[in-house]
């Protein structure tokens, strides 16, 4: 039994495991890889996560996003100061509106300009988008024409009875062997 023993403790004593490392040698721990793919897995989604953080914002970029918010709302509401002061004191806004009157036509284009470039450009990219998809269609007019087509044939053919008549020219031009489809002209008429 001493033998037995001394045997185990060679193989097994001190923490130490001869069968398991002696196999590790040839066949990778799969407990151990499992270990090092989470660790690996955890170190990527660390790093894609560090790539997205936002950086707080400093006192200058939120004063800039503030500035940048204050156009459309200024302009609503002068605008709308506008139309109370002309109604509560009619001769101020008569005189503010004469001074207007001696703005020359090159500062109102500017000023259209301007407002047109401020305002407009969400709507010039989606007319453009819209007139992309115009010219995407009109492309496609041939290809919708030919269908169209193909289908009121398949449709006379149905009328005189089949599919194979569709293959026929007679079919096509609305005459079946026995002569002209009354019920297709009808349809056709009604079209």
């Amino acid at each position: 039994m001493g033998l037995i023993g001394r045997v185990l403790a060679a193989v097994f004593g001190n923490g130490r495991n001869a069968v398991k490392e002696t196999v590790e040698v040839f066949r990778q721990n799969a407990e151990g890889a499992a270990m090092r793919e989470a660790a690996r897995q955890r170190a990527a989604l660390s790093q894609f996560g560090d790539e997205f953080v936002i950086p707080a914002p400093g006192r200058f970029d939120r004063i800039m996003d503030g500035v940048n918010r204050l156009p459309r709302p200024a302009l609503a509401l002068g605008t709308l100061g506008l139309f109370v002061s002309a109604m509560v004191d009619p001769i101020w806004f008569a005189a503010r509106m004469q001074g207007i009157a001696l703005v020359p036509e090159p500062l109102w284009w500017l000023l259209g300009a301007i407002v047109t470039f401020y305002f407009g450009a969400r709507y010039q990219v989606k007319g453009q988008v819209f007139q992309r998809s115009i010219a995407e269609t009109m492309l496609r007019t041939g290809q919708v024409s030919d269908n169209i087509a193909a289908l009121r044939a398949l449709s006379g053919a149905r009328a005189e009875g089949g599919a194979k008549a569709a293959l026929r020219p007679q079919a096509i031009a609305g005459q079946g062997e026995s002569g002209p489809n009354a019920a297709l002209e009808e349809w056709r008429e009604g079209a």
